[in-house]
């Protein structure tokens, strides 16, 4: 599965974005998938993640009312709405595929597919 996502920008505190992340090469609807993010100087992190078919979603603690994941099978694309943006969600965002959900809540390096990042930039 190649993974692209985008949707990345500068946006002031308090404000939204929704992130993208387009998928080709294998049956989407096969994968759960998951954001995960990466600020300078920091290690990856979870962010959230949707079984393939979108019945179960799961958010890390600080982002859980504030992001909402969903996906579109038919578009072979996953999404992240981001409201009330904060300067500390500031980061590379990246987008990730796995047979497994609880692979992708897991989080760890094995997961099957990663996408290239997009920036997010909240300035205060």
């Amino acid at each position: 599965v190649q993974l692209q996502a985008f949707g990345g920008g500068l946006v002031q505190a308090g404000g939204s974005l929704r992130l993208s992340c387009a998928a080709s090469g294998r049956t989407f609807s096969n994968y759960a998938m998951g954001w995960f993010r990466q600020a300078p100087g920091k290690e990856r992190e979870f962010v959230a993640a949707i079984s393939w078919n979108g019945d179960n979603t799961y958010y890390s603690d600080s982002v859980k009312g504030r992001f909402t994941i969903s996906r579109d099978n038919a578009k072979n694309t996953v999404y992240l709405q981001m409201n009330s943006l904060k300067p500390e969600d500031t980061a590379s965002y990246y987008c990730a595929a796995d047979s497994y959900f609880r692979a992708v809540v897991a989080g760890g390096m094995d997961i099957d597919y990663w996408g290239k990042g997009t920036q997010v930039t909240v300035s205060s």
